[in-house]
């Protein structure tokens, strides 16, 4: 299986980040603060329209060179089909951000089968996917990122969400896992954990926010640039603000009986004892 060539030294080589969900939300908000840097780009997103006005924008705005790769990461070949793409025109990824995420919302039992499998393809298969084809020459010439944008839904389960909480806990125990695998080398692996965002990812799931969530919410620029900050500092996991902070532990402290409950408030609009109407 082909692997990314090393390349030329860091002197003659423009460092470049490639950005899954890089045309909206986080993972827009992430391409700018590397390109702010003077990162060169690579984004990928199934919406092609969107991608590339990102994409022109980011450079206009940046004066960074900045590819845009249009693909679905559901498609199982996908994370091949992204390495050829950048072997031949001899691109090399210095940083990958894991960031592309989809979200369902409903009861378990009356879920749709494949849109399940779809969502662990995209929040699961895939980074780990990527990552499997980008650390290799990374470690190689000991020296890269990656960062992996999960949730703070990954620390507490998900009442009629069970699929994306269930796929931001495999993250982060993987990204954590390859973390440590790392340690000794010149490669940081970082895991972003934020908790809600005003991204509209759960508006596109059919379900919007609750009361908890949007007491809680930050912007997706708040969040990106501590995800950022965090990942160049090479720390393991970066959860924004301190009340989500705060949350994040409290929800892995409380006994497994209320952890679910909790989670059902967090999730589901309107179930709040004190909060009956939204």
């Amino acid at each position: 299986m082909p692997t990314q060539e090393s390349g030329s030294s860091d002197q003659r080589h423009p460092k470049t980040a490639l950005i899954t969900g890089g045309s909206r939300g986080i993972g827009r908000a992430l391409a700018a603060e590397f390109a702010a840097d003077g990162w060169e780009l690579v984004l990928v997103a199934r919406d092609e329209e969107r991608l590339e006005a990102a994409a022109r924008n980011l450079h206009d705005e940046y004066d960074v060179a900045v590819t845009a790769i249009s693909i679905d990461l559901v498609e199982s070949d996908a994370p091949e089909r992204i390495r050829d793409h950048l072997l031949e025109r001899e691109i090399r990824i210095d940083a990958l951000v894991n960031n592309a995420a989809t979200a369902t919302y409903g009861p378990y039992a009356e879920s749709d089968l494949e849109t399940e499998r779809n969502l662990l393809r995209v929040n699961v298969e895939a980074p780990l996917a990527l990552i499997s084809q980008f650390l290799p020459p990374m470690r190689e010439r000991n020296d890269g990122l990656i960062l992996t944008v999960a949730s703070t839904a990954a620390f507490q389960p998900g009442p009629y969400m069970a699929g994306y909480h269930a796929s931001k806990a495999a993250l982060v125990s993987a990204t954590e896992s390859i973390a440590e695998e790392c340690r000794d080398s010149g490669v940081t692996v970082t895991t972003l954990c934020p908790g809600p965002v005003s991204t509209g990812i759960h508006d596109r799931s059919g379900r919007g926010s609750s009361w908890l969530e949007r007491r809680f919410m930050l912007t997706p620029e708040r969040v990106a640039a501590a995800g950022y900050r965090g990942a160049k500092r090479g720390d393991g996991m970066v959860i924004p603000g301190r009340r989500n902070r705060i949350l994040a532990t409290f929800a892995r402290l409380l006994p497994h009986r209320l952890r679910r409950r909790f989670g059902r408030w967090v999730v589901v609009p309107g179930v709040i004892p004190w909060r009956k109407q939204e």
